[in-house]
């Protein structure tokens, strides 16, 4: 899976390329945000292109957000589409990883 990495000053806006993160390329998905995470500590995870999370998706969310906390950083969640929100709120991952309809809104959020 590719994803797109934007510098927004010290925070790093991540978007996946692909419309499903699920269990056929959530490794890839690890292996390519991996050094992201060891980089920067304030990682914005843009899922404006993603129509679909399953369990494996989420617990993605999960290992990025606690390798951030680790360092002393965090992780906000940027664009969701509908189903993705839908399932967010399902699960309850809206109380522990804070969600923004904009890029710019989560980046301003760590200025907070």
């Amino acid at each position: 899976m590719e994803l797109t990495v934007e510098r927004m000053g010290d925070v790093a806006v991540v978007k996946p390329t692909a419309d499903r993160l699920d269990a056929s390329n959530v490794k890839d998905f690890t292996q390519e945000i991996t050094p992201v995470l060891a980089s920067t500590p304030k990682v914005v995870l843009d899922l404006s292109r993603v129509q679909f999370v399953d369990s494996s998706g989420l617990g993605i969310f999960m290992f990025c957000l606690k390798r951030l906390n680790a360092a002393g950083g965090d992780l906000k969640i940027a664009g969701m589409t509908k189903p993705v929100r839908v399932l967010f709120e399902l699960v309850r991952f809206h109380k522990i990883i804070e969600v923004y309809n904009e890029n710019e809104e989560a980046v301003a959020a760590f200025r907070r």
